[in-house]
């Protein structure tokens, strides 16, 4: 379970099992409050990190061309 402990400047700090995590209040619904509970869905962009793997590669060939 997540709870939203409190609010400081940009962040929420997010409690999980007596643990306190920062997480950017730009990522939480605008109308979320103290105390609320709050789910969490993350996934992986696998198109993206592809790109990602293919551009850096892109780079570091450029680089180290003779």
């Amino acid at each position: 379970m997540l709870i939203i402990d409190r609010f400081e400047g940009q962040y929420a700090l997010i409690e999980m099992k007596r643990r306190i995590f920062h997480i950017p209040k730009i990522l939480l619904p605008k109308n979320a409050r103290e105390g609320d509970v709050i789910n969490i869905q993350i996934t992986v962009d696998k198109e993206a990190t592809e790109q990602r793997k293919q551009s850096v590669n892109g780079l570091a060939d450029k680089l180290f061309e003779k």
